[in-house]
């Protein structure tokens, strides 16, 4: 059961107020997190009576009952949860068809753990990431453990490859600039029969992803809905702190960047992964109307995208 003050941000997924009105058999992908991998409130951080759990976006096929999971999150349990509520399914728990992680940072992929045998002791989950990043599971400790143990099963998709899930899904990864202490930093592309989804949680800047001869807005072009990172709205919201060296493009950037755009292009950005500090957390604050004032928007947990 769906209960405490951890889910109430997720209690809508019983009915949610869905961006398009998903039909029995059409595929959707529904938000189960849209915060920075700390979370709101993050450990040691103000309470600001906003509670938000780790960005995390599951896909869903209800003709074929298949799950998917974008990201691993330290709210992995809850996540699950949340998902069992929106889409039941008999198959042995967590009752996943693969996860795909973008990258190896603490709120993308530690939630892997509740896979292993002190948890759910799953049996091989697929687990689709880049190369670098599947040595990196392999042959680190805990993460070794999922793999000799056969909780999970890792399957490299090389940048730019695309995995199909079935007739009627795809997902195709893409390398972003980020820091890749461990591993490489991808985005994905998600393409149902009606709709694509984008979803880019973690990227330096727009201007190094020009860099390396990819425009935002080519990729906007391209799909129905992009989930971006907007981990910070503008320098200055954390006091004492130099944010110049902050690797994420700040909420007002993209949207400077982006508003010259056709209304219905600027209607397509969701912003996703927020800071604890970010004010656009806040759906009755300024940063959130000038968000929407300005024709984007602001990911909510328990919204549905079909596809």
């Amino acid at each position: 059961m769906i209960a405490g003050p951890a889910l109430a941000a997720l209690a809508a997924l019983a009915a949610p107020a869905d961006i398009a009105p998903p039909a029995d058999t059409v595929p959707f992908l529904v938000v189960l997190g849209i915060a920075q991998d700390g979370g709101v409130p993050q450990a040691g951080g103000p309470d600001r009576g906003i509670e938000r759990l780790v960005v995390s976006l599951a896909l869903v096929d209800p003709t074929s009952g298949e799950r998917w999971l974008f990201e691993a999150t330290p709210d992995f349990r809850v996540q699950l949860a949340a998902l069992d509520a929106v889409a039941p399914t008999d198959d042995p728990a967590p009752g996943l068809a693969g996860m795909f992680l973008t990258h190896p940072h603490m709120g993308h992929y530690t939630g892997l753990m509740f896979l292993g045998h002190e948890s759910m002791g799953a049996a091989g989950v697929p687990v689709y990431v880049p190369p670098r990043f599947a040595e990196y599971l392999a042959n680190n400790g805990p993460w070794s453990q999922l793999v000799s143990y056969d909780n999970i099963d890792v399957r490299v998709q090389e940048p730019g490859a695309t995995v199909q899930l079935n007739q009627r899904l795809s997902v195709t990864s893409f390398r972003v600039p980020h820091r890749e202490e461990f591993g490489e930093v991808v985005g994905y592309r998600i393409d149902g029969p009606n709709q694509r989804v984008l979803f880019i949680p973690d990227i330096d800047g727009w201007d190094e992803w020009d860099a390396a001869g990819v425009r935002l807005e080519e990729q906007l072009a391209l799909v129905d809905v992009a989930y971006l990172d907007g981990s910070f709205f503008d320098d200055g919201e954390i006091p004492g702190r130099d944010m110049s060296g902050f690797p994420h493009p700040r909420i007002r950037e993209t949207m400077d960047r982006l508003q010259a755009l056709p209304d219905s292009e600027r209607a397509k950005v969701r912003f996703i992964h927020l800071n604890h500090t970010n004010p656009a957390l806040d759906h009755d604050g300024e940063a959130r109307r000038e968000v929407e004032r300005r024709g984007f928007h602001v990911a909510d947990e328990g919204e549905r995208v079909t596809l």
